[in-house]
């Protein structure tokens, strides 16, 4: 049993429907600049990098580091 956290870097991109897709990195750098975050979403857009169900990327709609802690309370004995 143990304690664990976990960082997250998700960007939301509007998408051609009208809807929102998100791309969820693991792990990201320290003190990251939001300006180069949102220069790393321009050119994703831009390129035409990823789609979505919802169709082909075409804006920025959030981004967020989002810090998870688990503390794990139970383990089933093992054989």
């Amino acid at each position: 049993m143990a304690t664990t956290t976990q960082k997250i870097l998700r960007l939301t991109f509007e998408t051609a429907s009208g809807g929102t897709t998100s791309i969820t990195l693991p792990e990201p750098k320290e003190n990251l600049p939001a300006a180069d975050i949102q220069a790393a979403m321009d050119l994703v857009i831009s390129k035409n990098i990823f789609t979505s169900a919802g169709g082909d990327l075409t804006g920025k709609r959030d981004i967020k580091i989002i810090d998870t802690t688990t503390d794990d309370l139970y383990d089933a004995p093992t054989a």
